[in-house]
């Protein structure tokens, strides 16, 4: 059990004027996603929501001052964590039932997780020990008691809707192979792409529940021929058009 209590639970570094990354540095590298908010002239948008842990909303109180829209570039439990604070959630057709109905991580430690998942994840390059979080959000906090709360899949989208903040519009691209409903958000106009788990530069998982290596080999043949300027990914730092095209080969030379 982690014995430090943390100070405060998420970090926040600004991008550009518009992007500012948020992440929870006491969550282990393995769950912890990156989540993006994008300020625009008529609402806003998070890209996805981490772990729920602690209130995303009372962090982000400083940039958030107009319509917000969360969407979930999945269901995965590190990505939805903090939905439930919103009104408007978007989510793909595919897994706005989980978004709804939560499925997944039930507490913030492995003991009930089986060898053969510990293995896998190892396998693909993830330190993972029995516990999830390297310090608590507050004392007395219970490992045991983790849940991802129900949130309002407000907004169910598919592939070629667009979501518009007044000044930028961004291309939902559905990209499953890491989840089923696996989006990106596309801005082509700047050549800048959100794009959740299905690209990172970090060990890709494509041997999980849900997961599906020959969507995951086309998605990554879309991805390679996408005339990105960057992108921000679900995990990791965030790169560019060359890594992008080193990261998708690597994949295709494995799996394809």
């Amino acid at each position: 059990m982690p014995v430090q209590i943390a100070e405060h639970w998420f970090e926040t570094r600004r991008i550009d004027d518009d992007i500012t990354l948020l992440w929870e540095p006491h969550v282990v590298p393995l769950l912890r996603c990156n989540i993006w908010h994008i300020r625009g002239r008529d609402r806003d948008l998070l890209v996805d929501t981490g772990m729920g842990i602690c209130s995303l909303r009372e962090a982000a109180r400083h940039l958030i001052d107009k319509p917000v829209i969360a969407a979930a570039t999945h269901t995965h439990t590190d990505h939805v964590g903090g939905h439930h604070e919103f009104d408007t959630c978007l989510v793909h057709r595919l897994e706005a039932d989980r978004l709804r109905q939560p499925r997944g991580r039930s507490a913030l430690h492995t003991r009930d997780s089986s060898a053969e998942e510990l293995q896998k994840l190892r396998d693909a390059g993830y330190e993972v020990g029995e516990e999830l979080i390297t310090a608590l959000p507050h004392a007395g906090y219970d490992l045991d008691d983790y849940q991802v709360r129900p949130a309002n899949a407000a907004i169910v989208v598919e592939e070629g809707d667009v979501v518009d903040l007044g000044d930028r519009r961004f291309e939902i691209l559905h990209l499953p192979g890491h989840s089923p409903g696996g989006i990106g958000l596309w801005e082509a106009s700047t050549g800048t792409l959100f794009s959740g788990d299905s690209i990172y530069d970090g060990p890709l998982l494509d041997d999980i529940p849900g997961a599906n290596v020959e969507d995951y080999v086309r998605t990554m043949e879309r991805l390679r021929d996408l005339p990105v300027t960057v992108v921000h990914a679900g995990h990791d730092p965030s790169f560019g058009r060359d890594r992008l095209v080193d990261l998708t080969t690597a994949y295709l030379k494995r799996r394809g």
